[in-house]
């Protein structure tokens, strides 16, 4: 037997199947907070990465604007 290799596609596509086994098992009262739920989900990433991005930028400045940072980055 080969070794079976999962991409993140397959990962992913079988966690989508998972999702929608269960949600066929969900009473259909609940259908509406499942799909505010999503929503919500969907909205956060580029949030939280833009608040984390922001919020650590001071932070690496200061690493960033160091003399051997400058070196390191003087060959490329």
């Amino acid at each position: 037997m080969g070794c079976v290799r999962k991409t993140a596609l397959g990962i992913a596509m079988e966690v989508e199947e998972q999702i929608i086994k269960e949600l066929h098992q969900v009473p259909r009262q609940h259908y509406h907070e499942i799909l505010n739920f999503i929503r919500t989900v969907k909205k956060k990433p580029g949030v939280i990465a833009n608040e984390t991005a922001i919020a650590s930028e001071s932070s690496l400045t200061k690493d960033w604007l160091r003399p051997e940072e400058d070196e390191a980055w003087a060959n490329l």
